[in-house]
């Protein structure tokens, strides 16, 4: 299974924000739209960055209450890893679980066109394995006629 199958499943676009918002305002977006990330885009919707709940959470453990006037800009992680739509879910698991991220960015052409989770990913696992289960357990009850 690949990346696009993941994004023909989930609503259309991506939740993204600009380098010089504040962060209690990527707060209020975090929380109104229950997502775990934000984009951070530049000129021409091009991607400069991401923003999780991690790094929001790391910088008020540093900063306490000083987090909240700081910008994205300022918390975000610059070029964050990309995949495409044509990468497996397999290569996307690996990538998250070895650079220790739970959002992946997605780029076809050179233009943002999506964003899944460690939960999506794992989801499509699941339905994948299921799927193959089924296939299996058809073969053999239909072998054994």
């Amino acid at each position: 299974m690949i990346l696009q199958a993941i994004l023909a499943n989930k609503p259309a676009g991506f939740i993204s924000v600009t380098e010089d918002l504040s962060i209690s305002a990527v707060i209020g977006i975090l929380a109104e739209k229950h997502i775990g990330a934000v984009l951070v885009v530049g000129p021409g919707n091009s991607l400069v960055g991401i923003l999780s709940e991690r790094d929001v959470v790391r910088s008020l453990a540093a900063n306490a209450a000083l987090t909240l006037n700081m910008t994205v800009a300022q918390l975000m992680t610059p070029n964050p890893a990309t995949a495409t739509p044509a990468t497996t879910v397999e290569e996307a698991m690996e990538s998250m679980t070895n650079g220790r991220f739970r959002h992946l960015p997605i780029m076809n052409d050179g233009q943002l066109v999506g964003l899944v989770s460690i939960g999506d990913v794992v989801k499509a696992r699941i339905d994948q394995q299921k799927y193959e289960v089924e296939t299996l357990r058809t073969y053999v009850v239909g072998g054994a006629s």
